[in-house]
């Protein structure tokens, strides 16, 4: 028999599935531990205008398949109406089979507006209006109540103030914990351009002149303790590729005397310069008890006129093949030589490196924490329904899975908090596979616990998040 379109059992191909997410994982709270929200809009309690402000501003997801549907820049990131836009996207909506974006989009149209029928040309401008009219009611915090949010972690530079997380933190009526999320990646990554401007704007804020790459390790240090006071949990770090160099000093030392001249050290130079300072936030992040993320293995701005126009996060990376991750294991081993490695988790852009992070981070678990080091949930161009299979598969193949941290948006949307429930599902269908094809036992205490597990509890608990009791 066919199933109704995105109906409620929904990738929930066996009985057993549809038991495990209706029963379970449907009715669990969302911790959003990475994501791109900006802080300011919960801090005012944003209202948007309408769907396209909250849908398609800065959601470079859809702008690139827009692109690549024919769309004119100016009804993706342009002055054109935001009417204009909405309709734009609708027009390439049908050609999407097969792309998360398409299940993630209507998936917040069902669960944010309550609207079941496919977004098409035709249903564009009535769709339009309803989100429009039911958006009156909505607010960036009720959106996150609406979908069931407990916490989330944005991402934050340490330069950063944090007032509006003071903001958000003292207000009464806030429910929500909302945590900063360290990312240095402008101190570390020393090949950048606007490397020595960004150390000038860091020493200002620690109120001394940065000289050497120990004093930028000593600065982030100063930060990370200001970070830790305004309630921050974790650390992220974003590379192009993972990096290792031995670590040395006078390298590290030579490779920023170059760069604060405006120039490019060479790659063995800046690799040791990023390895000295990952080296020495790692060693600070675990007297802090805090987890460490590390993403690698992006291609960014690689078209270079469009990135000058319309600058980062726009639509125009890629996967790098090179993505360094034999650099992986020399670099943790390096941690912990050198002060001790935090809790870890580990992503990579590139999935064919998934056998490769499942088996080195497995090298480096124990100290009586369950699952210190993790491999992180399928990542960017890989949290496709394929992609969150074969993350899932390889990590239970070479590793545990049921120590498993979950699913995060990786979002600057209020409505994409969806993408939790697109994961809970993809779980459930694939445990559900395994149960019934005889592979794991029909226990139903145990599969409950597994599921809570890997959709909430192993989250709170990893992070240390302090929320009610559920």
């Amino acid at each position: 028999m066919m199933r109704k379109f995105m109906d409620e059992n929904f990738l929930l191909s066996t009985p057993t599935a549809e038991k495990l997410y209706h029963n379970i994982a449907e009715k669990l709270p969302i911790i959003d531990y990475h994501c791109h929200i900006n802080p300011r809009d919960i801090a005012e309690d944003r209202k948007f205008e309408n769907i396209s402000q909250i849908w398609l501003g800065g959601d470079h997801y859809k702008w690139r398949v827009m692109r690549a549907g024919g769309i004119s820049e100016d009804k993706i990131t342009g002055n054109a109406p935001d009417c204009e836009k909405f309709r734009a996207f609708a027009s390439v909506m049908p050609k999407l089979m097969g792309n998360p974006i398409y299940h993630w989009s209507h998936l917040e149209l069902q669960r944010g507006f309550g609207i079941t029928e496919p977004l098409t040309p035709e249903h564009a401008d009535d769709i339009y209006d309803r989100c429009n009219e039911i958006l009156k009611g909505y607010t960036a915090r009720s959106l996150m109540r609406k979908f069931h949010v407990q916490a989330i972690c944005t991402t934050d530079d340490p330069i950063d103030s944090l007032e509006y997380h003071d903001r958000i933190q003292a207000d009464p009526e806030m429910e929500i914990k909302v945590l900063p999320a360290f990312r240095p990646d402008q101190a570390v990554n020393i090949e950048k351009p606007g490397f020595a401007g960004y150390i000038e704007k860091l020493s200002q804020t620690v109120g001394r002149k940065l000289n050497t790459a120990e004093d930028v390790a000593l600065a982030l240090g100063e930060r990370i303790d200001y970070f830790a006071d305004h309630g921050c949990l974790c650390a992220d770090h974003g590379l192009d590729y993972c990096m290792y160099e031995k670590p040395d000093k006078m390298a590290a030392n030579h490779a920023f005397a170059i760069a604060m001249e405006g120039k490019c050290p060479d790659r063995k130079l800046a690799d040791a310069y990023k390895t000295s300072v990952t080296i020495a936030c790692a060693e600070k992040y675990l007297q802090k008890n805090w987890v460490m993320q590390i993403h690698f293995g992006c291609l960014r701005n690689v078209n270079k006129p469009q990135f000058g126009l319309l600058g980062p996060d726009t639509g125009y990376d890629a996967v790098n093949s090179r993505s360094g991750v034999e650099s992986l294991a020399p670099l943790l081993n390096a941690c912990l030589e050198n002060g001790g490695l935090p809790k870890t988790i580990l992503y990579s852009l590139n999935p064919t490196d998934n056998t490769a992070l499942a088996t080195i981070m497995a090298c480096f678990q124990g100290g009586g924490v369950t699952g210190k080091i993790q491999q992180g949930s399928a990542w960017w161009f890989n949290d496709h329904r394929f992609g969150m299979r074969s993350q899932l598969t390889e990590l239970a193949a070479n590793g545990v899975l049921g120590c498993f941290v979950g699913m995060l948006t990786d979002s600057r949307s209020f409505l994409s908090y969806t993408r939790h429930e697109y994961f809970r599902r993809v779980l459930c269908e694939l445990v559900g596979e395994w149960v019934e094809s005889g592979q794991y036992p029909a226990d139903e205490g145990e599969l409950e616990r597994l599921i809570g597990n890997l959709t909430y509890y192993n989250t709170r608990d990893y992070f240390g998040f302090d929320v009610p009791a559920i």
